[in-house]
Formats: C-alpha cells, sequence, structure tokens
C-alpha cells in the first residue's frame, strides 16, 4: 500500500494492467485463437482505454495474435460492432475498462452469446450477470471499500494517515 503526503487517499482500481492478464485467460481457452476484438466505449475512459488498448497489443504481438479494436458509442454501434467482429473472424473478444450503464451491459452479454464470441469482461460482476468470464476487481469489493474509509474520516482520521489501497482480491 501507497501512504500518500497531504490529504488524500483512496482506494486505486489497478485494471488497465490487466489487459495482457485478460489476453492470456483467452490464449488458455482457445490456445489457438490468432485474432482477438477489442471493445472500448468512444465517449468514455478516453484516457484510459488507449492505454489498455496498447498494453494488450503489446502482449498480443509476441503471441502472434492480432487484435482489432472495436470502439461504440450507443447501442445501435453496439449491434454493429459485434456483427463486424463475426465477420472479421475474431475468435474471442475482451471487454475494456468500460462500465456499461446496465441496459448497454446487458445487452453486450446477450449479443456475445448470440454471436457465440468468448468473452472476458473486467469486472467479476459482469460473469455473474451472465457473461462468460470475468477478470478483475469486484466493484462491490471497491464500493464496500471506499464506504470504510469515508467512516474513518467521518470518526476523525485524517485522510492522509490512511494508506490508497488496492482491491482485495481479483477473479
Amino acid at each position: 500500500m501507497i501512504r500518500p503526503e497531504g490529504n488524500i487517499t483512496g482506494v486505486s482500481q489497478v485494471l488497465p494492467l490487466l489487459a495482457a492478464k485478460r489476453l492470456e485467460i483467452i490464449r488458455e481457452l482457445m490456445p489457438d485463437a490468432r485474432a482477438v476484438a477489442f471493445l472500448d466505449v468512444a465517449d468514455v475512459l478516453a484516457t484510459i482505454c488507449p492505454s489498455e488498448f496498447a498494453d494488450l497489443s503489446a502482449a498480443a504481438e509476441p503471441l502472434g495474435i492480432k487484435i482489432e479494436r472495436l470502439q461504440v458509442g450507443s447501442n445501435d454501434e453496439l449491434d454493429e460492432a459485434l456483427g463486424t467482429l463475426t465477420r472479421q473472424r475474431a475468435e474471442a473478444l475482451i471487454v475494456s475498462l468500460i462500465r456499461c450503464s446496465s441496459p448497454r451491459a446487458f445487452r453486450l452479454v446477450a449479443l456475445a452469446k448470440l454471436h457465440a464470441v468468448p468473452t472476458i469482461y473486467p469486472f467479476s460482476e459482469d460473469a455473474e450477470a451472465g457473461g462468460l468470464m470475468g477478470y478483475g476487481n469486484s466493484n462491490f469489493d471497491i464500493f464496500r471499500q471506499m464506504g470504510r474509509y469515508a467512516a474513518r474520516i467521518l470518526d476523525g482520521e485524517k485522510p492522509g494517515d490512511l494508506p490508497i489501497a488496492q482491491p482485495p482480491r481479483y477473479r
């Protein structure tokens, strides 16, 4: 854990660093896969998704895997992206850090099933909601940690005395 200086603390999510791990999991599931799509939302997390895509591409190159980036902004574009994915014969899909609104997330899970595309999501809750698999932290765990920190600060602890916490587990 990191000790901040001053009056700041928080709970960190290191999800961008897990993009290569998600590719590794896809590779374990499908050892012969050569084409994998990466889905992100064009208008969300503009600074995170490019670095996640770059990390993923760097991890894919030595494995001989081509990463195709698909960006969506609306549910209609989501339908189109999944159609493009199957036409381009991508063998699997890695979903970026985007935390879609519930209707979009449910639509994505349904489309991935419809097109029979093995998909890995960035949060464990996505798999619990019907997605094939997820690898990352639990948002529930993160929110619980944030609540604990808020309670400690309201009870008089100084934010600078609290370490910046990492997720307790990845699953």
